[in-house]
């Protein structure tokens, strides 16, 4: 499905509301298109309609009493009603004159010595007129301003109209873009947290967040300002074509080709701005992960001096970023004003070589009514399409940030199981497990062996050996491609992820810690944790000693990552946090290696009452903290390579051994 019709399907979720703002739309356009046929009248009927015939008749309110005789217009004798002679107003330069008999032919028209003269061809006319002076010509027109009054009550009130249902349909078109939008940050958002943990691998944050934040701000743009122009102006569009086919079909049909330019003009801009919008939303994605990088790493980046090369590779993103904003910029230039200065400039020329030859010919009358519609409407119909042009680059953004938006939402994501199972008893085995992040590249070989209830197994080896692999297979966020992980005889890939999770505890290495307080970051807004069990699971890792001396105790508020606690801290939150949950396996990713010996004590004195009734499993960097484990497994490059407690690794002399023996070196040498 492309992305236009995909955005479009987000629209459909609110079609009653943009049906309404259409038709509302409509209506607006209907009521405020009206005006020139109501100025063409006003000025042909009536203000240069004294020209038309009159003739003498009785005194009433639409005659006009004149040298001690009544004139009536034409139009205004009723049927059955008798007319006398004839006689007219005519108009030459700026005078008007009156004139007591009919005209033979209508010319050029002159006066000379107080006599009209008319010239049409080889013939002339002669007629003794009387100049009007401006009291007289003001009661000729006296008939006329009831109706020209009428008319200007009713341009007003159609324009009020017209104001009222145009401020309606703005109002309805933006709401329902705000909630198109809304819906659709509610869906990205929620797509993500479907998002197997290996998508995040490869994607920055910075880049994320770009989709969720500046790609759906430009869509909106779409909804809020793009469509309500292009609404808006094919409606215009439409209304003031038949408005000109009624007035003349034959110049309407000379405005035709306008639609046609357009069209053409509109894909070669989009040729070009699409390849432009997809660069500039990229670099952009680009520059917020930088910033983002940036700003975790600051004490880094300031620690070995990096800020000025830091700086010259965001110089080099953010210039190609103002590259391709200058040729978008450029490209927008040359085809918005331009264009529409040339088309305004071919149709009035077009429309004043047609009304000159139309004029040159007697049989044809253009009256200046007709002629003033016409511009009017020519001038309005510029309007929607100079709207249209100038949306063009909003429309071309909002397209390649919706294809960026919807490439994001079509990553393959698992729906989140509210799926719940009895508590697991904890009995782990892992049947000759292999495992990689890249096909064909095994960071895990023919992992074997079994945990049982209660059991604390522990996970040694260098960096890179595959402890955490294991760790992450067991909690799902990855799945083995060779073997199987069974939970009390269960394959865990026969059960949903989060059902798996549910009796599951872990500690992470770096531990991450949610804007809140203390509390909120143990209980993490889950209704089933109450405040006995967030402080029970505090005091049992011994944080009740760290935190006593804070001034709101577990209610402390905690900023973003929790950085104004120490690393310790934040380690205990995130212990109490597993433990809160009551989990039946509980996974510690080298829990203590980033807290300071008094606080791995506390810990450590918490874990022998813990462990009890759980399946705990332990990554360590430092062995003396795995000395009871009940089964430490030895890895190296992928492997198992020895397995066994404590004093069965030791008396055996092996890799175990030797890392034990290297690191009890190390801490005769420190101290």
């Amino acid at each position: 499905m492309t992305t236009g019709r995909r955005l479009f399907g987000y629209a459909l979720a609110y079609k009653k509301i943009i049906i309404a703002a259409l038709v509302m739309l409509t209506i607006s356009v209907v009521t405020d298109l009206a005006g020139p046929f109501i100025a063409k009248k006003v000025i042909d009927q009536h203000i240069l309609g004294i020209e038309s015939k009159w003739y003498v008749s009785k005194k009433d309110a639409n005659a006009v009493e004149y040298n001690g005789q009544f004139y009536k217009r034409g139009k205004y004798f009723v049927d059955g009603e008798q007319k006398g002679q004839q006689i007219r107003i005519l108009q030459v330069g700026s005078k008007f004159i009156f004139l007591d008999r009919e005209l033979e032919f209508d010319g050029k028209r002159t006066i000379a010595e107080g006599s009209l003269v008319i010239e049409k061809g080889k013939n002339e006319a002669v007629y003794p007129v009387k100049i009007l002076k401006g009291e007289e010509l003001l009661k000729f027109y006296q008939p006329e301003i009831p109706s020209i009054i009428q008319l200007l009550i009713i341009y007003f009130s159609l324009l009020v109209v017209s104001a009222i249902f145009q401020f309606g349909e703005h109002y309805l078109l933006k709401k329902s873009a705000n909630r198109i939008i809304q819906k659709m940050r509610g869906d990205i958002f929620g797509h993500i947290q479907r998002l197997p943990i290996q998508y995040f691998d490869n994607l920055p944050a910075g880049k994320v967040v770009a989709r969720i934040t500046n790609d759906t701000e430009a869509i909106r743009e779409l909804y809020v300002t793009v469509l309500a122009t292009f609404f808006t102006s094919v409606i215009y569009i439409t209304g003031i074509y038949i408005a000109l086919f009624i007035l003349n079909v034959k110049l309407a049909a000379i405005c035709l080709v306008l639609l046609p330019i357009l069209y053409i003009w509109i894909l070669g801009y989009r040729k070009y701005a699409s390849e432009y919008n997809r660069v500039i939303r990229s670099r952009n994605s680009d520059i917020n992960a930088m910033i983002n990088e940036s700003i975790q790493g600051m004490t880094i980046i300031q620690a070995f001096s990096r800020e000025e090369e830091t700086k010259e590779e965001f110089e080099k993103l953010n210039h190609e970023h103002f590259t391709y904003q200058n040729k978008l910029l450029s490209l927008n230039s040359l085809t918005s004003h331009n264009l529409v200065g040339i088309l305004r400039n071919l149709i009035f020329v077009a429309f004043i070589w047609y009304f000159g030859a139309q004029s040159l010919l007697p049989a044809n009358i253009i009256s200046l009514g007709m002629l003033y519609a016409f511009v009017d409407y020519i001038n309005r119909l510029f309007q929607p399409i100079q709207g249209i042009v100038n949306q063009l680059a909003n429309l071309e953004q909002a397209l390649v940030a919706g294809e960026r938006v919807f490439k994001l939402m079509d990553e393959q994501g698992e729906n989140v199981s509210t799926e719940r199972i009895s508590r697991f008893k904890g009995n782990v085995s892992f049947d000759n497990v292999s495992f990689g992040y890249k096909d064909g590249e095994y960071v895990l070989k023919n992992i074997e062996f079994q945990a049982k209830q209660g059991e604390t197994v522990a996970l040694v080896g260098h960096t890179g050996s595959g402890k955490s692999s294991i760790m992450n297979l067991l909690f799902r966020f990855y799945d083995c491609q060779k073997g199987k992980i069974t939970i009390d005889g269960k394959d865990v890939e026969s059960l949903p992820r989060q059902t798996v999770r549910n009796h599951m505890g872990i500690v992470l290495q770096d531990p991450y810690l949610f804007s809140g307080t203390i509390a909120s970051n143990v209980s993490l807004n889950d209704p089933s944790i109450t405040r006995e069990k967030v402080e029970k699971a505090l005091k049992d890792v011994g944080a009740d000693k760290v935190f006593r001396n804070l001034e709101n105790g577990y209610d402390e508020p905690v900023i973003e990552k929790g950085s104004t606690l120490s690393s310790g801290q934040r380690q205990l939150i995130s212990f109490a946090r597993a433990l809160a949950f009551n989990p039946a396996i509980l996974i510690l990713d080298e829990a203590t290696s980033s807290i300071d010996t008094e606080t791995e004590a506390v810990i450590q004195e918490a874990m022998e009452v813990l462990k009890k009734g759980r399946t705990t499993f332990i990554i360590a960097h430092r062995l003396s903290t795995i000395r009871n484990a009940d089964q430490i497994l030895v890895l190296d490059r992928g492997t198992i390579v020895e397995r066994g407690t404590h004093d069965e690794l030791m008396a055996g002399k092996g890799k175990y051994y030797q890392m034990y023996q290297l690191q009890q070196g190390g801490s005769e040498l420190a101290g």
